[in-house]
């Protein structure tokens, strides 16, 4: 059912092709980084975002500068590699910027977003990772093996609408969250879905924290697949309802 009622504009920012690529082709960062970055995303989760009946005019630009972050109500950073987005949003000046936004305003990461989003990173790539850290969880890279071995996985997911309809899950060199850590003072952790059992490692339990692929805390969604690559806008009107409108209305 569609709202009638249209309030003001939410303007939802989704991090794209960042400042550093157009100036540093060539020099610190080359092409390769800039492509693989970020693949291409923005399109796709533009699409759901426009797709929505909410009572409010979703308005979605492209962040690539901290002048675009501060546009935004909330921000959707897409999959791709996590310790290059974070150094080319150092480059850009927008790392900064985007640690600020995390503490202040609604951040949703898919599957490299996953990544910036978590408090640590285990094993990380020689020489660190920067991370925004909205989320007090464990993440590893590419938990689920290589490339070859990514998969889709019906899911169930609590909390969008038609909930017995099962949710396709876009698993791509998918992180996997090794530990949630809420502290008291943090907000809870709610797990909205764990992977089937029948794709579990043998090693581990259907409610260990390492079976978690979707979870919310506070304002702040993680996916480590990729709603976005489905036709599924469920989880966008999820992080739209639960996620962003409550903190703009607030």
């Amino acid at each position: 059912m569609k709202d009638t009622q249209v309030l003001s504009n939410v303007t939802i920012g989704i991090l794209g092709e960042l400042a550093a690529c157009a100036s540093m082709r060539g020099g610190d960062v080359d092409e390769r980084a800039c492509e693989a970055a970020l693949q291409g995303a923005f399109i796709e989760h533009q699409n759901m975002l426009q797709k929505l009946s909410v009572r409010h005019r979703i308005v979605v630009v492209q962040v690539r500068t901290p002048e675009d972050l501060a546009k935004c109500d909330a921000l959707i950073i897409p999959g791709g590699e996590s310790t290059t987005i974070a150094l080319l949003a150092k480059l850009s000046g927008l790392l900064e910027p985007l640690k600020e936004f995390t503490r202040t305003k609604s951040v949703w990461g898919t599957c490299a977003g996953a990544i910036l989003l978590a408090q640590v990173v285990a094993n990380p790539k020689k020489g660190g990772q920067e991370l925004l850290g909205g989320v007090s969880v464990t993440i590893e890279r590419n938990g689920w093996g290589s490339q070859v071995e990514s998969f889709e996985a019906p899911l169930e997911v609590e909390g969008l609408r038609d909930p017995t309809l099962p949710f396709t899950g876009v698993f791509i060199r998918a992180p996997v969250l090794l530990a949630l850590t809420p502290s008291p003072t943090d907000p809870p952790i709610q797990v909205i879905s764990r992977i089937p059992p029948g794709l579990l490692p043998h090693t581990l339990e259907h409610n260990s924290d390492q079976t978690v692929v979707a979870l919310r805390q506070g304002r702040h969604l993680l996916t480590t697949f990729h709603p976005e690559l489905t036709q599924d806008s469920r989880f966008h009107e999820y992080f739209v309802k639960k996620c962003v409108l409550p903190y703009v209305d607030a």
